[in-house]
């Protein structure tokens, strides 16, 4: 019989659910695929910090603070509710719809 820690170290188990708490900051990076570049302007960087403002009021997140590199992103980020969803999906979805 396999063990918790066996089990993750397979390829095809999924990462498990997370749960969200309120108010406990997570630390969220976004890369490029491949670690390509996600933003190519100046333009790339104002618009991706409107969609996140957007996706922060729409999912109820707080932003604490962000670093855009030229191939990806970090975030410091909580939620201002509890919830069983991953509430950070239309954050991290953001960046593919730029290339």
């Amino acid at each position: 019989m396999k063990n918790a820690i066996s089990l993750r170290e397979e390829k095809y188990i999924a990462r498990l659910s997370r749960f969200y708490i309120k108010d406990q900051t997570q630390h969220i990076i976004q890369r490029g695929n491949n670690r390509e570049s996600i933003f190519a302007s100046q333009q790339d960087y104002e618009f991706y910090l409107e969609c996140l403002a957007d996706a922060a009021k729409l999912n109820k997140l707080k932003i604490h603070a962000y670093v855009l590199m030229t191939n990806h992103v970090h975030l410091l980020a909580s939620p201002l509710e509890e919830s069983k969803s991953n509430s950070y999906d239309y954050i991290r979805n953001l960046t593919p719809y730029f290339f």
